[in-house]
């Protein structure tokens, strides 16, 4: 075993210090088990660096510090301690299970699969800004909760990091940006959404200092005082008000905090306000039984200390949006500095915690939910946590707490990594074929296998939690209609199973397509008028395109004697090509609804390359065999033909029927997101606007979609499009 001078020397503090530190608290059969953890992880480390340069035995001393002050048992300790064990040691995780038992070799194994993911909270860290980076940020702190079975292994990463920002403060380090950035990113708010309030602030505090040491150093001046000092100044206000309460028959409980640099800085950006704006520096809160209780209390504070002007808010009789009640007030307290009091209910401050008003979720930004909001699965889930660490802080060597904790793991969806680092989210079972088409559309189509964490695996996998996978397409190709049974697992996903379903039916529309065209041009050949226009006959047989008057031939709709009669009725002999005049006569209508001027009663179709609807400018170009094609007056192919063929354009203006509808393609342009696509398609929905093609693509977090849909008019486009406009997300959407 290694001697005590020896993990001495490792953390550059007394053998005994160290041992109290991380102890305390504990009884003495579990300070014996810690004792023997630490000799173990002694005789493993030895001199071993983490990557930061850091050691590893000075690292877990300083993780298991700060569990000891968010007061966690001895196996998660135990576990802080040895959480490098199985990177150092063969066979590690046995050796961990037989010395220390199966608790405290699951928390390391669960704090080693946390471990796993710095490739990917490094890279949401460094992706940039904005609703990206936002959202991928929100689902990987969703993936960190729902890896782990056993909240204290979330607790345990919260203090290693702190250790860590805290052993990048003795010098410059080339990763500490990175990590700071990171820390702010993704473990500052999982902190703070879990109320360990004593790491969240040092987690900001240190990130801060690291990212924007300037502003941290100008903040601090003008505090004028140490955390330490403020502290102070907030205990003795609580013992003051204290007494005074308790001299007034109320019973409260009164608490406090200083508010820290990171945090002043975050108000004073977000509500552009100078420092000496900020009376919530120094805070105390006060919490009673009744209502009318708030009041009295309000009253006590102003008669023992000045109120400052215009600083009080009642949000009891009016409350927030979301539903907060609290009464805000701030006073020039002892000292004459600033204080500011909240005063409010047990049942208020539960609902502030842990309700649709959650503390966390203004800090963090999030808009008020409506009252008709359905509750968040993840938001109940995090109150719920919330709750099971409040009740440590009474019970914390209750074995049912524990139990508790093991029960809050995130257990409806699984988070997964693609090769760069990007965290994709799937519901509980998934396969790497939802994974291929959570990704994009035609990776799914052409998905043939997949690697998960570098190993080939079957596609009908279930996925774990943590997984990296990459998926192996063919170049072209499409699904299996294996795919779509569900006794053969290969879907789990409703967006994978829709995708699929979707390619069956557009390849079986082609196919019948392609057979009634094939139907009909051996009709037409047989009768001798193979030059008939087919646009003329499907309008003559009642439909508004040529498919999908092949579609009815194919699918039978249409039978052989009746296509006969179609075709020797209505499909004209084949003419000489109609002389183009510039004599201006009577505009006609056409049946087509657009106005020719100069011929009478032309056939006309409106060209799809350009897609003109009214009241665009529009020309007219006289076609061999398939009558007047309408171009918008902008649109580029027009103009090449007019270059070759002026002779032929013909001047045309818009004769609308009521009713009548137009195709056009629209743009929209947006951040990736789950949902997106659902979010557009119900606002065409609701404006009665039909589409009748999409494509959609997505590169770098950023959605592209092409949608082809009818209108009635470019007044009702712009409406659409501006309700499009409004969809989260959406920075773009236009007519092409």
């Amino acid at each position: 075993m290694v001697s005590a001078n020896v993990i001495a020397s490792a953390v550059g503090v007394p053998t005994a210090g160290a041992s109290d530190a991380i102890a305390s608290g504990l009884a003495e059969d579990d300070r014996r088990m810690l004792a023997r953890a630490l000799e173990f992880a002694a005789e493993i480390y030895r001199e071993r660096l983490l990557g930061t340069g850091e050691g590893a035995l000075a690292h877990a001393l300083g993780t298991v510090e700060c569990a000891a002050g968010l007061r966690l048992d001895a196996p998660a300790r135990a576990a802080g301690l040895l959480f490098a064990v199985p990177a150092y040691l063969e066979k590690g995780e046995e050796r961990l299970e037989g010395e220390f038992g199966a608790t405290v070799a699951r928390l390391v194994a669960g704090i080693a699969r946390l471990n796993q993911l710095r490739v990917a909270t490094r890279t949401v860290a460094a992706g940039g800004k904005g609703a990206a980076k936002q959202s991928q940020a929100e689902v990987l702190r969703k993936m960190l909760l729902a890896m782990v079975e056993d909240i204290r292994v979330v607790l345990l990463r919260l203090a290693s990091r702190t250790q860590t920002l805290r052993f990048l403060t003795r010098g410059e380090n080339a990763q500490r940006r990175e990590i700071a950035q990171e820390t702010l990113d993704i473990y500052a708010p999982l902190a703070n959404r879990l109320g360990v309030w004593q790491l969240k602030w040092e987690l900001e505090d240190l990130s801060f200092r690291f990212l924007e040491p300037e502003v941290y150093a100008q903040i601090a001046k003008l505090l004028d005082e140490r955390r330490g000092e403020r502290e102070r100044f907030v205990a003795e206000a609580i013992e003051v008000l204290s007494r005074e309460l308790a001299q007034a028959a109320i019973r409260a409980h009164v608490s406090g905090r200083p508010k820290h640099i990171y945090s002043i800085w975050s108000k004073m950006r977000g509500k552009s306000l100078e420092f000496s704006e900020i009376y919530d520096v120094r805070g105390v809160r006060v919490l009673v039984d009744e209502v009318q209780d708030c009041y009295t209390v309000l009253g006590i504070v102003h008669n023992l200390w000045q109120p400052i002007p215009k600083e009080f808010d009642d949000y009891i009789s009016r409350p927030k949006g979301n539903f907060y009640r609290s009464l805000h007030t701030a006073v020039i307290g002892p000292d004459g500095r600033a204080l500011e009091v909240q005063i409010r209910t047990h049942d208020m401050h539960r609902h502030a915690e842990l309700g649709v008003a959650a503390h966390w979720r203004y800090k963090e930004g999030a808009a008020a939910r409506p009252r008709e909001a359905k509750a968040d699965p993840f938001d109940e889930k995090i109150a719920f946590l919330r709750q099971v660490l409040a009740w440590r802080d009474d019970v914390v060597d209750s074995s049912d707490w524990v139990e508790q904790s093991k029960s809050a793991a995130l257990d409806d969806t699984v988070y997964l990594l693609t090769p760069q680092g990007r965290v994709i989210d799937l519901p509980q079972g998934a396969t790497p074929i939802d994974f291929a088409y959570a990704l994009h559309t035609d990776l799914g189509h052409r998905c043939r296998g997949a690697k998960v964490n570098g190993v080939m695996v079957p596609l009908d996998t279930r996925l774990e939690n943590g997984q990296r996978v990459e998926i192996v397409a063919a170049k072209t190709g499409g699904p299996s209609r294996d795919w779509l049974n569900p006794a053969l697992g290969y879907i789990k996903s409703s967006r994978a199973r829709n995708k699929v379903r979707q390619w069956f039916n557009a390849l079986d529309l082609a196919h019948t397509i392609a057979g009634g065209r094939a139907a009909v041009e051996r009709e037409l050949q047989r009768e001798g008028r193979t030059s008939a226009n087919l646009e003329a006959l499907a309008h003559a047989a009642g439909f508004e395109k040529a498919d999908d008057f092949f579609a009815a031939v194919g699918r039978e709709d249409i039978g052989p004697r009746q296509l006969q009669v179609l075709i020797r009725n209505e499909a004209p002999a084949p003419s000489p090509e109609p002389e183009v005049t510039t004599r201006q006569a009577k505009a006609e209508r056409a049946a087509s609804g657009i106005l020719i001027v100069g011929v009478d009663r032309l056939l006309t179709q409106l060209a799809k390359c350009c897609k003109p609807a009214p009241p665009d400018a529009i020309i007219g170009f006289v076609t061999r065999g398939r009558g007047v094609s309408i171009h918008r007056r902008d649109c580029s192919n027009a103009a090449i033909l007019l270059e070759r063929y002026p002779e032929r354009e013909i001047s045309a203006g818009w004769g609308v029927r009521a009713g009548q509808v137009f195709a056009v393609d629209v743009v929209v342009r947006a951040s990736d997101r789950q949902g997106l696509l659902r979010d557009i398609s119900e606002v065409l929905s609701r404006e009665h606007v039909n589409v009748t093609a999409a494509h959609t693509q997505s590169r770098q977090g950023t959605a592209t979609m092409l949608f082809t849909v009818e209108i009635e008019g470019l007044e009702h486009l712009r409406q659409t499009l501006a309700l499009v406009a409004k969809v989260p997300g959406v920075f773009e959407a236009a007519r092409r």
